[in-house]
Order: structure tokens, then sequence, then C-alpha cells
């Protein structure tokens, strides 16, 4: 079961800033870093979660995650072409993927992922998106289609955004800007982690 509060955070640092403090799902979306680099903060990104049982994700780095013996690669569209789908299985590695409209989330469940994310659901500054806003009421469409598996929000959540998204059919609720961009980022963590624990 996959806690329902769910940061992404640009470095390892924010990793040993955010476990700690009782985060138990993060998602290490790194950008533009060489090989090694990347690799240097899997593994000590797994070295800061294992003593917690905190769940790391790696995004995009699937090559990186299975030799480096992480748990979750989350996969966006162009990524699933890439991805060598077989080889994360045989290294029992579970896939999240991103999907922003019905044809993503075909080609999405084809792969039978672990979890499945739905976005942007409100607006967001952080990434120039071809897609406008899901809004929390296509969740609930969304949850029909994906069964059994959690469905992830993301896009443009404060907490109050994220409570409706829980209440509207999400199982858990993605964050980066709330949280990244918090004057008190370990502070805003337990807000939010307080606040969705209490829903399930």
């Amino acid at each position: 079961m996959l806690d329902p509060f769910y940061p992404v955070v640009p470095d390892v640092g924010w990793v040993t800033r955010l476990v700690p403090a009782g985060v138990k799902l993060v998602q290490l979306r790194i950008k533009e870093q060489p090989d090694a680099e990347v690799r240097r903060q899997l593994r000590e990104a797994k070295s800061v979660c294992a003593p917690y049982d905190a769940q790391l994700v790696v995004n995009d780095y699937w090559q990186a995650a299975i030799d480096e013996g992480c748990d979750y690669v989350h996969l966006g569209q162009e990524d699933l072409l890439a991805a060598d789908v077989k080889a994360l299985r045989r290294a029992g590695i579970r896939i999240g993927v991103s999907t922003h409209d019905y044809a993503e989330l075909k080609k999405g469940l084809a792969i039978d992922p672990d979890y499945v994310a739905l976005g942007p659901i409100y607006p967001t500054k952080l990434k120039q998106m071809p897609w406008a806003p899901q809004g929390p009421a296509r969740l609930t469409e969304w949850k029909k289609l994906v069964g059994d598996r959690p469905l992830v929000a993301i896009g443009g959540l404060k907490l109050d955004r994220a409570l409706l998204c829980l209440e509207s059919g999400a199982d858990i609720v993605s964050v980066v800007g709330d949280i990244v961009n918090h004057v008190d980022p370990v502070g805003q963590a337990r807000v939010w982690l307080a606040a969705t624990r209490r829903l399930v």
C-alpha cells in the first residue's frame, strides 16, 4: 500500500530532509546530470529510505534503477517507448506511468503498471503543459478506468486541492512546488502528511 502523500524532488538532498520527517513515498526526478552522478544520488537516496521503510521512485532513469536495485520507476509517455519494461519486471521493479488523455491511458495500461498518474489536475507553473487542466472530476472517471491500481493526482496541487483530489477518486496526491518552494519545506511536508493520512 503506497502512502497518499507523494512529493517529487529534484535531488537526493531533499530525500535526506523529507524522509526522516516522515515521508514514506518520494520520487527523485533528477535532471541533466551525468550518469555517474545519477547513480550516486540513487544509491544515497536508497540508503536514506531503507531504515525508514520509505519507497523511492526513480523518474526516467530505468537502467540505473535496475542496476542500483531500486523499488519503483516512473515512466512518462516518451519513456514508455524507450524503457525495457520486461527487464524492469525481471528485476522486480514496480512501474508508475504518467497519463494526460485517453490514448496515453491506453498505452500506459498496456504494460500493466503498478500505479497510474493523471495530470495536470490544476494549472501548474513548473512545467509547460500542452494539456488543459484535468480538474478533479476527471479523477473520478480515471479511477473507474484504472481499476484496483493506485491513482495519483499531480499538477498544481496545494493542500486544499489535494484533499479534494483524494475525495474525487485519487489514492495518492503528488506535489512539487508546495514543498520544494516553501519557506519551511519540512514543516509543510508534515502538514501534508497529517492531513492526507487522516483520509485513508
